[in-house]
């Protein structure tokens, strides 16, 4: 089982996400993320951190670095069904153009089709999972 939160609002996202992870921790220990959207600079941006293990290594990573500022983010706890748990296959996952982050329950049956179809028109994944 995974878990998923999402926020948007007046406030800052990042500890309205972090403390709805750890609500959801129960329901993925192999790895957590979360991305938030900041506009600085006039255009929006997503900002990505992603660990393996429990959600305390998420935390020391956001910690680290304490540069996700923005009031609309998502994030992910993991429990794998396609591919191990890595920092790059733990959720969200961005597209090439940087436009679209993403976070998904479940299972897409045919992501190997879907995969070899994308790489033939030139995408290049970055994890080994079936939502990306």
């Amino acid at each position: 089982m995974c878990g998923i939160v999402g926020y948007t609002g007046p406030r800052a996202a990042l500890p309205i996400l972090m403390d709805g992870l750890r609500d959801l921790e129960y329901r993925g220990y192999d790895s957590a993320g979360i991305a938030v959207a900041s506009n600085a600079g006039g255009s929006a941006a997503f900002e990505l951190r992603k660990r393996e293990g429990r959600l305390a290594n998420l935390d020391a990573a956001v910690a680290e670095d304490g540069d996700l500022i923005g009031t609309a983010g998502i994030g992910h706890t993991r429990w794998a069904t396609h591919g191990r748990p890595t920092d790059a296959n733990a959720h969200p996952h961005r597209s090439c153009d940087g436009q679209v982050v993403v976070i998904h329950n479940g299972i897409v049956e045919n992501f190997a089709a879907l995969r070899r179809e994308l790489t033939e028109r030139g995408h290049a994944f970055q994890s080994e999972t079936d939502t990306e």
